[in-house]
């Protein structure tokens, strides 16, 4: 059990690193391109996202959390700590994730930047980047959070 309690601290750890770099680089990076750019930017990553490296980590901690605080349960701080990373994740991360964030990604997949008007590229910018840009912040510290209740399990462990 410590292999998978050490691959989810791993596991939990690329999420929290992918979406902290996320927040520091590519949103700054996205917030200089003129409207259309900045939509068909948005279309191409979060298309590009979709991937099995991506989802196996993202999807893999909806497992992997639960049976670490599984197998720490009985151990004190540990589980508790395992128990606060595994519901961070699922409610501040994955969730977040697919309530907010998805369907403004998918409202972004819809939109043509061929077929609008400036204006209305201009508008569609405007209803999906302060939005977005919070949901992603709200799951980045969620998910830096998650990865600290996480290593504070594994610290904690009685192997």
């Amino acid at each position: 059990m410590k292999v998978l309690a050490w691959m989810t601290v791993l596991n939990a750890g690329l999420m929290a690193g992918l979406l902290f770099a996320y927040s520091c680089s590519v949103n700054i990076g996205l917030q200089t391109l003129v409207d259309a750019e900045y939509i068909r930017a948005m279309q191409s990553i979060n298309k590009a996202i979709q991937n099995p490296v991506f989802l196996g980590c993202f999807m893999g901690l909806l497992l992997l959390f639960p049976v670490m605080a599984y197998h720490a349960y009985g151990e004190g701080l540990s589980f508790y700590y395992a128990l606060g990373a595994m519901l961070i994740y699922i409610a501040g991360v994955f969730a977040l994730t697919m309530l907010c964030n998805v369907p403004l990604n998918e409202q972004l997949a819809k939109f043509s930047t061929a077929t609008a008007t400036a204006e209305d590229i201009s508008r569609m910018r405007q209803a999906f980047e302060g939005p977005w840009n919070r949901y992603h912040l709200m799951r980045t510290i969620a998910s830096i959070l998650s990865f600290a209740f996480a290593i504070l399990s594994l610290i904690n462990r009685k192997f």
